[in-house]
């Protein structure tokens, strides 16, 4: 009998170092650093041969990414990718957030890794891989193994970008799975598939879990569908997965390097010849124990220092507060925070109207002096702005999208509806408003919750028209916002929000804290 183990790491989105970056010198329970202490280990201890696969989302997504990316004075990936240089993939597969920078970014990345870029279904006008190769054959101890690269349907929202090339053209994961399994089995004794996707029913029961319009996450379906797989590695919704689904062995390894996945196949020789697998499990490891990677420590170490004393440039002051303590209670009562983010974006698009979120749960506003720090830990996506021209009825239908954020329980308490945070933290996906009064009444059906638009004082019409900013992630429809459409983007600022809001900072050297309170959540039966 042969052992094949299987390790990957994904959604490590740039951070290298144990820390959300919200307060400096953390040691937090995940980093780079720390899971590639854990990837070397098992490599050692292994019984057999063993294959290491990153699932993607590596470019983007830290503060340290992002200097990388937008404040050094060239704009050159390699500082990233010699850190991730120092550990040994066999295989790199695409996520939908290393296109955030554009192709051309992308493109010099790769050119400067040492990983395998795996890559099956996206792909440029003559149907070739865009990067990379569709799948790579490798041989370990006699043992022919096939890794097939695929990447979720969210690479799409980036499509419409102008630093992202054209000549992209996507393919469902489950279709070139369809047509590649097959082949593959004939030649190799493994098929992994790698996906940069998650799954988008329940493990266990099979009940949909989210919606399948878009297809972002397809991997229930894949397993459901083709048969052949061996091993199944996913990412992209920051799950921690390790178990078995239509008897293939799955893994998802969480975000920021928490944990290292590892699925451990049994082979034993065919009598055709080859090897077939007779057992199969998958395992997460948490990395929060693991000490650092020397190795990763030492490519890494000025690139800290850089992007550490960048983050501690004050901008300006503040007259008053602009923190809040509860992320939970600011998506219900407008913050200042809120609020000045809101006076950004107006100002700067000339807009009537502007939505923005809280986009996690770690920020917490903006301390006195504001930093590059705080703007880096609560505005936390590397994205422009768009000024849509909407109408009434499409603000009341975003408005109400907003509102199916929330439910009550059964106490009647107004709480986070559980699709906003299971499978997937999604906590972007909830706007707030400025430049119009609104209340969103739990009490009411889905679909009928705001009870209260007015623009000006005045109710809002359906044939109304609007200028409204919001980032271009939802002025494109990301996040299911149906009512917004790239064909009604009027005018565009691709600089990334940060560096907007570094802008501003400079140019007002005080900042009045104010919140006018223009919206409301309540549970108001309507008979109460």
């Amino acid at each position: 009998m042969l052992t094949l183990t299987i390790l990957s790491t994904s959604d490590t989105h740039g951070f290298i170092f144990p820390t959300n970056y919200v307060k400096p010198r953390a040691h937090m329970p995940f980093g780079l650093i720390r899971a590639a202490t854990v990837l070397a280990a098992e490599q050692q201890s292994a019984p057999g041969p063993v294959i290491t696969i990153d699932d993607g989302d590596f470019l983007a997504g830290s503060p340290l990414a992002y200097y990388v990316a937008q404040v050094q004075p060239h704009a050159d990936p390699q500082p990233l990718v010699r850190i991730y240089n120092q550990i040994h993939y066999d295989a790199e597969i695409l996520g939908n957030h290393e296109f955030d920078y554009g192709t051309d970014y992308l493109e010099r990345a790769l050119n400067a890794s040492d990983r395998p870029v795996v890559n099956a279904n996206i792909l440029d006008a003559t149907g070739r891989p865009l990067f990379g190769q569709q799948y790579r054959l490798i041989e370990r101890d006699g043992v022919k193994i096939a890794i097939i690269g695929l990447t979720t349907r969210a690479v799409l929202q980036w499509k419409n970008h102008d630093n992202v090339s054209n000549d992209v053209h996507f393919h469902t994961a489950v279709s070139i799975a369809k047509e590649l399994v097959p082949k593959l089995k004939k030649i190799a004794d493994v098929v992994i598939v790698s996906y940069h996707g998650g799954f988008e029913r329940n493990l266990k029961t099979g009940k949909l879990i989210e919606s399948l319009s878009n297809g972002e996450n397809e991997a229930y379906q894949l397993l459901s569908e083709v048969k052949g797989i061996d091993a199944l590695i996913t990412g992209h919704q920051h799950r921690k997965i390790a178990t078995t689904v239509f008897d293939v062995p799955v893994t998802q390894p969480g975000y920021r390097g928490e944990a290292v996945g590892k699925i451990v196949l049994h082979l034993e020789p065919s009598k055709e010849g080859g090897y077939v697998v007779t057992d199969k499990s998958a395992h997460l490891i948490e990395t929060k124990d693991a000490k650092f990677d020397q190795q990763i420590a030492i490519h890494s170490h000025q690139l800290d220092k850089k992007v550490d004393h960048w983050l501690a440039e004050p901008l300006a002051r503040i007259d008053g507060d602009l923190t809040f303590k509860s992320a939970e209670k600011a998506r219900m009562e407008e913050t200042a925070y809120t609020e000045f983010i809101q006076h950004v974006q107006m100002a700067t698009m000339d807009a009537d109207i502007s939505a923005t979120s809280l986009f996690n749960n770690e920020g917490h506003g903006f301390e006195n002096p504001i930093t590059m720090r705080n703007i880096m830990t609560n505005y936390v996506y590397p994205d422009g702005l768009a000024l849509e021209l909407i109408t009434g009825k499409e603000l009341k239908a975003a408005l109400e999208k907003a509102a199916t954020y929330f439910t009550l329980n059964l106490n009647g308490q107004i709480i986070v509806n559980p699709a906003f945070y299971s499978p997937k933290l999604r906590h972007y996906n909830y706007d707030m408003y400025e430049g119009i009064n609104y209340r969103i009444n739990v009490a009411k059906p889905v679909g009928h919750r705001i009870d209260k638009l007015l623009f000006k004082g005045q109710p809002v019409t359906e044939a109304q028209t609007f200028k409204l900013v919001v980032n271009r992630y939802r002025a494109g429809g990301g996040g299911h916002y149906d009512m917004f459409h790239a064909d009604k983007i009027i005018a565009e600022n691709k600089t990334p929000m940060s560096q907007l809001i570094a802008d501003y900072l400079r140019a007002h050297s005080v900042i009045k804290a104010s919140v006018n309170h223009n919206f409301e959540v309540v549970n108001e039966p309507d008979n109460a």
